[in-house]
């Protein structure tokens, strides 16, 4: 039996980037606070949790904060909170990812220009709530094709449609097609992540050819589900675990090839453990 790992699978350029630079304040013997979990997955939460990093789960807690560092998620944050961190004289790091701020810049100039902006994403994902907060005028969140059919723009309103970094590349080109078909005057920008992309493609792929798929993520990972949902679509074993303490795996003598994948939020060393277990125990 073969087991194979989807070559883009794990940490991503900017969670791997947000969480080092938590441990670095950690070892400079900081108190750390962090804008929201610095990352989708629980075990990565936990062991900072360990090393004295407290999460910031609104602006109210921001607000009573006197003291300590605190590190903007990769996912980032709406416009005024940078406005209360400097208010309030917090020393702190943003850790944003350059491709979530290359969406904030683009809704705030399009915005600006007296375009409606027009989200493509996940409804509550914190990366959509940043970006919310970033346009002059409330925008829209889309992620399914009946939100798009029944939106309504006001006449000769101009529309600029951008998307979550992590949202379903396919599903992306098939909304913004509903935008079209609708003779909507809009502007487009990809703002999904190459990693991402790569990522979904090489999941897609490895799952076509696999008898047994496994998807590696947080429960609360909005890019592992949908890895899960492009590789339930191709292989029908597929499995959605967070730890290998979840993995529940029977395989019959059948099977040739075991194919696992990760999402953006997942420890390599989470990822190794599951390799490691299938290859020896089956």
């Amino acid at each position: 039996m073969e087991v194979v790992l989807a070559k883009t699978s794990g940490f991503c350029f900017g969670v791997k980037r947000a969480v080092g630079q938590v441990y670095e304040q950690v070892h400079k013997g900081k108190k750390v606070y962090t804008y929201g979990s610095i990352a989708h997955n629980e075990t990565v939460v936990k062991e900072l949790e360990e090393q004295g990093v407290t999460v910031l789960e609104s602006r109210e807690e921001l607000e009573k904060l006197t003291e300590g560092t605190v590190i903007i998620r990769a996912h980032g944050i709406p416009e005024e909170i940078y406005g209360l961190l400097e208010e309030k004289g917090l020393e702190y790091i943003d850790a944003t990812c350059p491709f979530v701020k290359r969406i904030h810049k683009i809704v705030q100039e399009q915005s600006a220009q007296g375009r409606r902006i027009i989200i493509i994403g996940n409804s509550g994902h914190p990366e959509v709530e940043g970006t919310k907060g970033w346009t002059k005028s409330p925008a829209a969140v889309i992620e399914s094709p009946e939100q798009a059919w029944d939106f309504e723009a006001k006449k000769g309103e101009k529309l600029c449609i951008v998307s979550q970094t992590t949202f379903n590349y396919k599903k992306f080109q098939d909304l913004v097609e509903i935008f079209r078909k609708k003779g909507y005057d809009i502007i487009v920008a990809n703002t999904i992540c190459n990693a991402t992309e790569e990522r979904q493609r090489e999941a897609i792929e490895l799952a076509a050819r696999a008898d047994v798929m496994i998807v590696i993520g947080g429960t609360h990972s909005s890019n592992t589900r949908k890895l899960y949902e492009l590789c339930r679509s191709e292989c029908e074993n597929t499995y959605y675990i967070q730890t290998l303490e979840d993995l529940q795996l029977e395989l019959p003598n059948s099977v040739e090839l075991v194919g696992i994948t990760a999402g953006a939020s997942t420890p390599n060393k989470i990822i190794e453990e599951v390799q490691n277990y299938v290859r020896i125990n089956f």
